[in-house]
Protein backbone atom coordinates (compact mmCIF):
# COMPACT_ATOMS: atom_id res chain seq x y z
CA UNK A 1 0.00 0.00 0.00
CA UNK A 2 1.17 3.84 -0.80
CA UNK A 3 2.39 5.19 2.98
CA UNK A 4 1.33 9.28 3.14
CA UNK A 5 4.33 11.12 5.40
CA UNK A 6 2.15 13.31 7.68
CA UNK A 7 3.81 16.50 8.72
CA UNK A 8 4.39 17.38 12.58
CA UNK A 9 1.81 20.30 12.44
CA UNK A 10 -1.54 17.90 11.02
CA UNK A 11 0.06 15.05 13.31
CA UNK A 12 -2.52 15.65 16.04
CA UNK A 13 -5.39 15.51 13.27
CA UNK A 14 -3.78 11.90 12.64
CA UNK A 15 -3.61 10.26 15.72
CA UNK A 16 -0.13 11.59 16.03
CA UNK A 17 1.49 9.19 13.46
CA UNK A 18 3.95 10.33 11.47
CA UNK A 19 2.72 8.49 8.59
CA UNK A 20 0.09 5.82 7.54
CA UNK A 21 -0.48 3.13 4.95
CA UNK A 22 -3.66 3.89 2.96
CA UNK A 23 -5.30 2.24 -0.38
CA UNK A 24 -5.62 3.85 -3.25
CA UNK A 25 -4.36 3.78 -6.62
CA UNK A 26 -4.24 7.57 -7.48
CA UNK A 27 -2.98 10.55 -5.17
CA UNK A 28 -6.10 11.72 -4.82
CA UNK A 29 -7.67 8.23 -3.75
CA UNK A 30 -4.90 7.80 -1.00
CA UNK A 31 -5.68 11.31 0.34
CA UNK A 32 -9.14 10.67 0.34
CA UNK A 33 -8.44 7.22 2.21
CA UNK A 34 -6.42 9.10 4.63
CA UNK A 35 -9.68 11.85 5.10
CA UNK A 36 -11.98 8.90 5.76
CA UNK A 37 -9.58 7.67 8.77
CA UNK A 38 -8.61 10.81 10.17
CA UNK A 39 -11.52 13.13 9.28
CA UNK A 40 -9.73 16.09 11.11
CA UNK A 41 -7.44 16.34 8.39
CA UNK A 42 -9.92 17.37 6.02
CA UNK A 43 -9.95 20.79 6.56
CA UNK A 44 -6.01 21.26 6.48
CA UNK A 45 -5.66 19.56 3.28
CA UNK A 46 -9.38 20.84 1.18
CA UNK A 47 -11.25 24.10 0.88
CA UNK A 48 -14.98 24.92 0.66
CA UNK A 49 -14.77 23.77 -2.86
CA UNK A 50 -13.44 20.60 -2.54
CA UNK A 51 -10.20 21.37 -3.85
CA UNK A 52 -6.80 20.56 -2.41
CA UNK A 53 -5.63 23.96 -0.79
CA UNK A 54 -3.13 26.06 -2.38
CA UNK A 55 -0.89 26.57 0.78
CA UNK A 56 -0.18 22.67 0.59
CA UNK A 57 1.96 21.28 -1.78
CA UNK A 58 2.17 17.25 -2.24
CA UNK A 59 5.31 15.23 -3.43
CA UNK A 60 5.10 11.96 -5.20
CA UNK A 61 9.46 10.59 -3.72
CA UNK A 62 10.87 13.83 -4.45
CA UNK A 63 8.48 15.41 -7.30
CA UNK A 64 6.32 17.85 -7.02
CA UNK A 65 2.86 17.17 -8.76
CA UNK A 66 1.61 20.31 -8.65
CA UNK A 67 1.89 21.57 -12.45
CA UNK A 68 0.50 18.11 -13.26
CA UNK A 69 -2.60 16.67 -12.16
CA UNK A 70 -1.74 16.28 -9.14
CA UNK A 71 -4.35 14.34 -7.64
CA UNK A 72 -4.78 12.29 -10.63
CA UNK A 73 -1.60 11.31 -10.46
CA UNK A 74 -0.92 7.12 -10.19
CA UNK A 75 0.72 5.49 -7.31
CA UNK A 76 2.21 2.02 -7.16
CA UNK A 77 2.77 -0.17 -4.81
CA UNK A 78 5.58 0.86 -2.01
CA UNK A 79 5.09 4.36 -3.47
CA UNK A 80 6.26 7.33 -0.90
CA UNK A 81 3.52 10.43 -0.40
CA UNK A 82 4.64 13.78 1.39
CA UNK A 83 2.24 16.33 2.52
CA UNK A 84 4.71 19.51 2.69
CA UNK A 85 1.76 22.42 4.17
CA UNK A 86 3.46 26.09 4.51
CA UNK A 87 4.41 26.13 8.52
CA UNK A 88 7.66 33.93 5.71
CA UNK A 89 25.02 30.58 -7.89
CA UNK A 90 27.13 33.55 -6.50
CA UNK A 91 25.68 37.10 -5.99
CA UNK A 92 27.00 40.03 -8.46
CA UNK A 93 29.48 41.99 -7.48
CA UNK A 94 31.68 45.31 -9.06
CA UNK A 95 34.89 44.03 -9.57
CA UNK A 96 36.38 47.49 -8.48
CA UNK A 97 34.78 47.32 -4.67
CA UNK A 98 36.54 43.81 -5.10
CA UNK A 99 40.27 45.15 -5.69
CA UNK A 100 39.95 48.39 -2.68
CA UNK A 101 39.14 45.14 -0.60
CA UNK A 102 42.28 44.42 1.66
CA UNK A 103 42.53 42.13 4.91
CA UNK A 104 45.17 42.97 7.57
CA UNK A 105 47.29 40.82 9.35
CA UNK A 106 45.03 40.10 12.18
CA UNK A 107 42.07 39.43 9.59
CA UNK A 108 44.37 37.08 7.62
CA UNK A 109 45.39 35.17 10.78
CA UNK A 110 41.27 35.18 12.24
CA UNK A 111 40.48 33.09 8.71
CA UNK A 112 43.01 31.08 7.92
CA UNK A 113 41.00 28.00 8.14
CA UNK A 114 39.48 29.95 5.69
CA UNK A 115 42.27 31.30 3.25
CA UNK A 116 43.78 27.39 3.04
CA UNK A 117 40.46 26.28 1.45
CA UNK A 118 40.69 25.95 -2.14
CA UNK A 119 36.61 26.93 -2.71
CA UNK A 120 37.48 29.95 -0.60
CA UNK A 121 41.34 31.50 -0.90
CA UNK A 122 42.34 34.75 -0.11
CA UNK A 123 39.88 36.17 -3.19
CA UNK A 124 36.84 34.38 -1.56
CA UNK A 125 37.32 35.73 1.86
CA UNK A 126 37.50 39.48 0.24
CA UNK A 127 34.42 38.80 -1.45
CA UNK A 128 32.82 37.96 2.17
CA UNK A 129 34.34 41.21 3.48
CA UNK A 130 33.32 42.76 0.66
CA UNK A 131 29.64 41.55 0.87
CA UNK A 132 26.27 42.76 3.11
CA UNK A 133 23.22 40.35 4.00
CA UNK A 134 20.41 41.61 5.62
CA UNK A 135 18.75 39.57 8.09
CA UNK A 136 15.11 39.65 9.13
CA UNK A 137 14.63 39.28 12.29
CA UNK A 138 17.15 38.79 15.29
CA UNK A 139 15.26 35.59 16.87
CA UNK A 140 15.32 32.09 16.64
CA UNK A 141 17.14 31.88 13.17
CA UNK A 142 18.42 34.98 13.16
CA UNK A 143 20.61 34.39 16.16
CA UNK A 144 22.50 31.23 14.72
CA UNK A 145 23.09 32.90 11.15
CA UNK A 146 24.43 36.48 12.60
CA UNK A 147 26.56 34.69 14.88
CA UNK A 148 27.88 32.46 11.77
CA UNK A 149 27.98 35.10 9.19
CA UNK A 150 29.81 37.76 11.56
CA UNK A 151 32.44 34.86 12.54
CA UNK A 152 33.07 34.02 9.02
CA UNK A 153 33.79 37.52 8.08
CA UNK A 154 30.72 38.73 6.24
CA UNK A 155 31.38 42.58 5.69
CA UNK A 156 28.46 44.70 6.71
CA UNK A 157 25.46 42.68 8.16
CA UNK A 158 22.07 44.56 8.74
CA UNK A 159 19.64 43.62 11.27
CA UNK A 160 16.08 44.60 11.34
CA UNK A 161 13.81 43.47 14.25
CA UNK A 162 11.75 45.84 17.06
CA UNK A 163 11.00 43.14 19.76
CA UNK A 164 12.97 43.30 23.22
CA UNK A 165 14.31 39.70 24.74
CA UNK A 166 12.14 38.22 26.75
CA UNK A 167 12.68 34.96 29.31
CA UNK A 168 10.75 32.57 26.69
CA UNK A 169 13.24 33.77 24.38
CA UNK A 170 16.39 32.31 25.58
CA UNK A 171 15.86 28.62 25.07
CA UNK A 172 16.86 29.10 21.80
CA UNK A 173 17.54 32.88 20.81
CA UNK A 174 21.21 32.28 21.46
CA UNK A 175 22.66 36.32 20.36
CA UNK A 176 21.17 37.22 24.01
CA UNK A 177 21.45 36.21 27.45
CA UNK A 178 20.10 36.23 30.79
CA UNK A 179 21.28 39.75 31.36
CA UNK A 180 19.62 40.56 28.69
CA UNK A 181 15.71 40.14 30.07
CA UNK A 182 14.02 43.80 28.70
CA UNK A 183 16.86 44.75 26.45
CA UNK A 184 16.08 45.39 22.47
CA UNK A 185 16.85 42.77 21.31
CA UNK A 186 19.16 44.82 18.46
CA UNK A 187 21.27 46.02 21.50
CA UNK A 188 22.57 42.60 22.66
CA UNK A 189 22.84 41.56 19.30
CA UNK A 190 25.65 44.28 18.18
CA UNK A 191 26.96 43.53 21.56
CA UNK A 192 27.38 39.90 20.64
CA UNK A 193 28.25 40.31 17.45
CA UNK A 194 30.50 42.80 17.75
CA UNK A 195 32.73 40.97 20.45
CA UNK A 196 32.44 37.75 17.80
CA UNK A 197 33.84 39.96 15.01
CA UNK A 198 35.53 43.57 15.44
CA UNK A 199 36.50 43.67 11.88
CA UNK A 200 33.05 43.98 10.31
CA UNK A 201 30.27 46.49 10.56
CA UNK A 202 26.78 45.83 12.36
CA UNK A 203 23.59 48.62 10.76
CA UNK A 204 21.00 48.00 12.88
CA UNK A 205 16.99 48.65 11.66
CA UNK A 206 14.66 48.68 15.09
CA UNK A 207 11.70 48.62 13.30
CA UNK A 208 8.98 46.71 11.64
CA UNK A 209 9.17 45.30 7.92
CA UNK A 210 6.82 47.10 6.09
CA UNK A 211 5.41 47.49 2.01
CA UNK A 212 6.70 50.91 2.77
CA UNK A 213 10.43 50.69 3.73
CA UNK A 214 11.17 46.77 2.41
CA UNK A 215 12.53 47.90 -0.99
CA UNK A 216 14.26 50.83 -0.02
CA UNK A 217 15.89 48.49 2.96
CA UNK A 218 16.60 45.78 0.48
CA UNK A 219 18.32 47.50 -2.63
CA UNK A 220 20.80 48.11 0.22
CA UNK A 221 22.29 44.40 0.55
CA UNK A 222 23.54 41.79 -1.45
CA UNK A 223 21.21 38.56 0.09
CA UNK A 224 18.35 38.73 2.16
CA UNK A 225 18.04 36.08 4.52
CA UNK A 226 14.14 35.43 6.22
CA UNK A 227 14.01 34.38 9.92
CA UNK A 228 10.79 35.28 10.40
CA UNK A 229 7.67 33.23 12.09
CA UNK A 230 4.18 34.81 10.33
CA UNK A 231 3.51 35.04 6.75
CA UNK A 232 2.57 38.38 6.07
CA UNK A 233 6.63 39.01 6.38
CA UNK A 234 7.17 35.85 4.76
CA UNK A 235 5.54 36.88 1.76
CA UNK A 236 6.41 40.62 2.11
CA UNK A 237 10.09 39.33 2.00
CA UNK A 238 9.48 37.38 -1.40
CA UNK A 239 7.86 39.99 -3.55
CA UNK A 240 10.76 42.72 -2.05
CA UNK A 241 12.97 40.43 -3.15
CA UNK A 242 11.76 39.46 -6.45
CA UNK A 243 10.97 42.84 -7.10
CA UNK A 244 14.52 44.28 -6.02
CA UNK A 245 16.56 41.37 -8.05
CA UNK A 246 18.02 39.87 -4.37
CA UNK A 247 18.29 36.24 -3.17
CA UNK A 248 15.97 35.00 -0.04
CA UNK A 249 17.85 32.98 1.82
CA UNK A 250 14.65 31.09 3.58
CA UNK A 251 14.01 28.90 6.60
CA UNK A 252 11.29 28.07 9.16
CA UNK A 253 10.69 25.66 11.79
CA UNK A 254 7.84 24.22 13.98
CA UNK A 255 8.33 21.56 16.76
CA UNK A 256 11.12 19.08 15.40
CA UNK A 257 11.11 19.68 11.55
CA UNK A 258 12.10 22.60 9.64
CA UNK A 259 12.38 23.64 5.93
CA UNK A 260 15.21 25.63 4.05
CA UNK A 261 15.59 27.06 0.65
CA UNK A 262 16.84 29.70 -1.74
CA UNK A 263 14.03 31.66 -3.42
CA UNK A 264 14.28 34.79 -5.70
CA UNK A 265 17.57 33.82 -7.24
CA UNK A 266 18.22 34.04 -10.73
CA UNK A 267 15.93 31.12 -12.83
CA UNK A 268 14.64 30.08 -9.61
CA UNK A 269 11.55 29.90 -8.00
CA UNK A 270 9.81 32.19 -5.33
CA UNK A 271 8.20 31.53 -2.31
CA UNK A 272 5.11 31.49 -3.91
CA UNK A 273 5.92 29.53 -6.46
CA UNK A 274 5.73 27.06 -3.60
CA UNK A 275 2.81 28.21 -1.89
CA UNK A 276 0.66 30.25 -4.13
CA UNK A 277 -1.66 31.54 -1.26
CA UNK A 278 -1.11 31.83 2.95
CA UNK A 279 -3.29 29.25 5.03
CA UNK A 280 -6.47 30.50 6.73
CA UNK A 281 -5.29 32.83 9.94
CA UNK A 282 -4.91 30.54 12.75
CA UNK A 283 -4.97 27.16 10.70
CA UNK A 284 -1.26 26.92 10.74
CA UNK A 285 -0.10 27.19 14.77
CA UNK A 286 2.94 29.31 15.39
CA UNK A 287 6.05 28.03 17.34
CA UNK A 288 4.60 30.51 20.20
CA UNK A 289 1.40 28.14 20.16
CA UNK A 290 2.90 24.60 18.61
CA UNK A 291 6.46 25.05 20.41
CA UNK A 292 9.62 24.17 18.88
CA UNK A 293 12.77 22.39 19.93
CA UNK A 294 14.96 25.06 21.00
CA UNK A 295 18.19 23.18 18.70
CA UNK A 296 16.12 23.18 15.69
CA UNK A 297 16.70 26.94 14.86
CA UNK A 298 20.22 26.42 15.48
CA UNK A 299 19.96 23.48 12.62
CA UNK A 300 17.57 25.64 10.03
CA UNK A 301 19.80 28.70 10.97
CA UNK A 302 23.13 27.29 10.23
CA UNK A 303 21.82 26.28 6.96
CA UNK A 304 20.71 29.42 6.02
CA UNK A 305 24.53 30.71 6.99
CA UNK A 306 25.62 28.16 4.48
CA UNK A 307 23.92 28.63 1.95
CA UNK A 308 24.55 32.62 2.44
CA UNK A 309 28.43 32.11 2.38
CA UNK A 310 27.93 30.06 -1.02
CA UNK A 311 25.90 32.50 -2.48
CA UNK A 312 28.75 35.21 -1.85
CA UNK A 313 31.44 32.72 -2.93
CA UNK A 314 29.72 31.71 -6.18
CA UNK A 315 30.62 27.63 -5.16
CA UNK A 316 28.61 24.80 -5.12
CA UNK A 317 24.68 23.90 -5.58
CA UNK A 318 22.51 26.28 -3.62
CA UNK A 319 19.52 25.00 -2.63
CA UNK A 320 18.02 27.10 -5.93
CA UNK A 321 14.96 24.99 -7.02
CA UNK A 322 15.10 22.85 -3.62
CA UNK A 323 13.04 22.85 -1.17
CA UNK A 324 15.26 20.85 1.80
CA UNK A 325 13.12 19.26 4.65
CA UNK A 326 14.81 18.53 8.08
CA UNK A 327 13.10 16.23 10.80
CA UNK A 328 15.19 16.55 13.55
CA UNK A 329 13.08 14.09 15.67
CA UNK A 330 14.57 11.50 13.29
CA UNK A 331 17.62 13.22 12.05
CA UNK A 332 16.49 12.32 8.62
CA UNK A 333 16.89 14.91 5.50
CA UNK A 334 15.05 15.22 2.47
CA UNK A 335 15.31 17.49 -0.93
CA UNK A 336 12.37 18.03 -3.08
CA UNK A 337 12.48 19.45 -6.16
CA UNK A 338 11.04 23.20 -6.83
CA UNK A 339 9.86 24.31 -10.19
CA UNK A 340 9.41 27.63 -11.10
CA UNK A 341 5.23 28.62 -11.51
CA UNK A 342 5.02 30.49 -14.93
CA UNK A 343 1.53 31.70 -13.79
CA UNK A 344 3.37 33.09 -10.25
CA UNK A 345 2.08 36.30 -10.24
CA UNK A 346 5.02 37.83 -8.90
CA UNK A 347 8.18 36.10 -10.44
CA UNK A 348 6.14 34.37 -13.46
CA UNK A 349 5.79 35.34 -17.72
CA UNK A 350 3.10 37.92 -16.70
CA UNK A 351 3.26 38.91 -13.44
CA UNK A 352 1.06 41.26 -11.80
CA UNK A 353 2.21 42.28 -8.47
CA UNK A 354 4.62 45.00 -10.13
CA UNK A 355 4.66 46.66 -6.28
CA UNK A 356 4.48 45.68 -2.59
CA UNK A 357 1.01 44.78 -1.16
CA UNK A 358 -1.23 44.90 2.09
CA UNK A 359 0.19 41.60 3.03
CA UNK A 360 -1.98 41.10 6.54
CA UNK A 361 -4.95 41.84 4.37
CA UNK A 362 -3.80 39.43 1.81
CA UNK A 363 -3.09 36.44 4.52
CA UNK A 364 -6.62 37.35 6.05
CA UNK A 365 -5.44 39.47 9.16
CA UNK A 366 -7.89 41.92 10.01
CA UNK A 367 -6.61 45.12 11.86
CA UNK A 368 -7.13 45.14 15.37
CA UNK A 369 -10.17 46.36 16.30
CA UNK A 370 -11.73 46.45 13.01
CA UNK A 371 -13.77 43.07 13.81
CA UNK A 372 -13.64 39.79 14.95
CA UNK A 373 -11.96 36.70 13.16
CA UNK A 374 -14.83 34.46 13.72
CA UNK A 375 -18.02 35.71 12.07
CA UNK A 376 -20.48 36.23 15.19
CA UNK A 377 -17.97 35.82 17.82
CA UNK A 378 -18.44 37.07 21.16
CA UNK A 379 -15.63 37.51 23.58
CA UNK A 380 -14.75 38.48 27.07
CA UNK A 381 -12.11 39.51 28.84
CA UNK A 382 -10.39 37.38 31.68
CA UNK A 383 -11.79 39.95 34.26
CA UNK A 384 -15.25 39.08 33.28
CA UNK A 385 -14.46 35.59 33.27
CA UNK A 386 -13.20 35.72 36.78
CA UNK A 387 -16.49 37.86 37.77
CA UNK A 388 -19.07 35.09 36.12
CA UNK A 389 -16.83 32.20 38.05
CA UNK A 390 -17.20 34.20 41.31
CA UNK A 391 -20.59 34.68 40.75
CA UNK A 392 -21.40 31.11 40.10
CA UNK A 393 -22.76 31.20 36.40
CA UNK A 394 -24.01 27.79 35.25
CA UNK A 395 -21.17 27.77 32.31
CA UNK A 396 -18.56 25.77 31.88
CA UNK A 397 -14.61 26.53 30.84
CA UNK A 398 -13.64 24.85 28.37
CA UNK A 399 -9.70 24.71 27.28
CA UNK A 400 -8.94 23.71 24.05
CA UNK A 401 -5.03 23.39 25.01
CA UNK A 402 -3.14 20.40 24.37
CA UNK A 403 -3.16 18.15 27.39
CA UNK A 404 0.91 18.17 27.55
CA UNK A 405 -0.06 22.48 27.99
CA UNK A 406 -2.25 21.74 30.36
CA UNK A 407 -0.20 19.92 32.59
CA UNK A 408 1.55 23.00 32.85
CA UNK A 409 -1.04 25.30 34.28
CA UNK A 410 -4.93 25.16 33.70
CA UNK A 411 -7.95 26.88 35.72
CA UNK A 412 -9.42 25.19 38.23
CA UNK A 413 -12.80 23.54 37.44
CA UNK A 414 -12.13 23.55 33.45
CA UNK A 415 -13.08 21.51 31.23
CA UNK A 416 -9.85 20.21 28.74
CA UNK A 417 -10.57 19.04 25.40
CA UNK A 418 -8.04 19.91 22.53
CA UNK A 419 -8.84 21.62 19.51
CA UNK A 420 -7.63 18.60 17.67
CA UNK A 421 -9.67 16.25 18.91
CA UNK A 422 -12.91 18.35 19.18
CA UNK A 423 -14.47 17.45 15.86
CA UNK A 424 -14.20 13.51 17.10
CA UNK A 425 -15.44 14.54 20.30
CA UNK A 426 -18.27 16.67 20.53
CA UNK A 427 -20.83 14.91 21.09
CA UNK A 428 -19.72 14.96 24.28
CA UNK A 429 -20.39 18.85 25.14
CA UNK A 430 -24.09 19.79 25.57
CA UNK A 431 -25.19 22.01 22.67
CA UNK A 432 -27.50 23.85 25.40
CA UNK A 433 -25.07 24.45 27.54
CA UNK A 434 -22.99 27.46 28.21
CA UNK A 435 -18.75 27.40 27.42
CA UNK A 436 -16.15 29.80 28.27
CA UNK A 437 -13.66 28.78 25.24
CA UNK A 438 -9.86 29.38 26.56
CA UNK A 439 -6.32 28.39 24.92
CA UNK A 440 -3.25 30.11 25.53
CA UNK A 441 -3.52 33.76 23.57
CA UNK A 442 -7.53 32.94 22.09
CA UNK A 443 -6.76 32.39 18.58
CA UNK A 444 -7.21 28.08 18.58
CA UNK A 445 -9.94 29.13 20.82
CA UNK A 446 -11.68 31.11 18.27
CA UNK A 447 -11.21 28.21 15.89
CA UNK A 448 -12.92 25.87 18.21
CA UNK A 449 -15.87 27.97 18.32
CA UNK A 450 -16.10 28.44 14.63
CA UNK A 451 -16.14 24.43 14.76
CA UNK A 452 -18.62 25.10 17.66
CA UNK A 453 -20.94 27.44 15.99
CA UNK A 454 -21.15 25.23 12.53
CA UNK A 455 -22.65 22.50 14.56
CA UNK A 456 -25.25 24.10 16.42
CA UNK A 457 -23.76 25.38 19.35
CA UNK A 458 -24.87 28.85 20.32
CA UNK A 459 -23.93 29.79 23.94
CA UNK A 460 -20.25 30.50 23.06
CA UNK A 461 -17.63 32.94 24.16
CA UNK A 462 -14.10 33.16 23.86
CA UNK A 463 -11.94 34.49 26.53
CA UNK A 464 -9.66 37.43 24.75
CA UNK A 465 -5.85 36.50 25.41
CA UNK A 466 -6.34 33.41 26.93
CA UNK A 467 -4.58 31.45 29.84
CA UNK A 468 -1.67 34.02 29.51
CA UNK A 469 -4.19 37.14 30.34
CA UNK A 470 -5.12 34.99 32.55
CA UNK A 471 -1.79 34.50 34.29
CA UNK A 472 -0.77 37.98 33.64
CA UNK A 473 -3.90 39.47 34.93
CA UNK A 474 -5.95 37.42 37.64
CA UNK A 475 -2.99 34.70 38.64
CA UNK A 476 0.46 36.20 38.87
CA UNK A 477 1.27 32.72 40.71
CA UNK A 478 0.89 30.51 37.69
CA UNK A 479 3.47 29.72 35.87
CA UNK A 480 3.89 30.95 32.07
CA UNK A 481 4.89 29.56 28.73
Amino acid sequence: MPEILIPTPLRPYAGNAPRVSVEGKTVGQALQALIREHPGLHSHLYGEDGALRNFVNVYVGDEDIRYRQRTETALEEGDVVSIVPSVAGGIVMDATDLEEVELSNEEIRRYSRHLIMPEVTLAGQKRLKASSVLLIGAGGLGSPLALYLAAAGVGRIGLVDFDVVDDSNLQRQVLHGTSDVGRPKLESARARLEDVNPYITIETHETRLTSENALDLFRRYDVIADGTDNFPTRYLVNDACVLTGKPNVYASIFRFEGQASVFAAPSGPCYRCLYPEPPPPGLVPSCAEGGVLGILPGLLGTIQATETIKLVLGIGEPLVGRLLLVDALRMSFRTLKLRKDPACPVCGESPVIRELIDYELFCGIEPAGDGDAVEGLEEMSVRELEAALDQGEDATVLDVRESHEWQICHIEGALLLPLSELPGRMHELDPARTYFVHCKTGLRSAKAIGQLKQAGFARLKNVRGGIKAWAEEIDPAMPTY
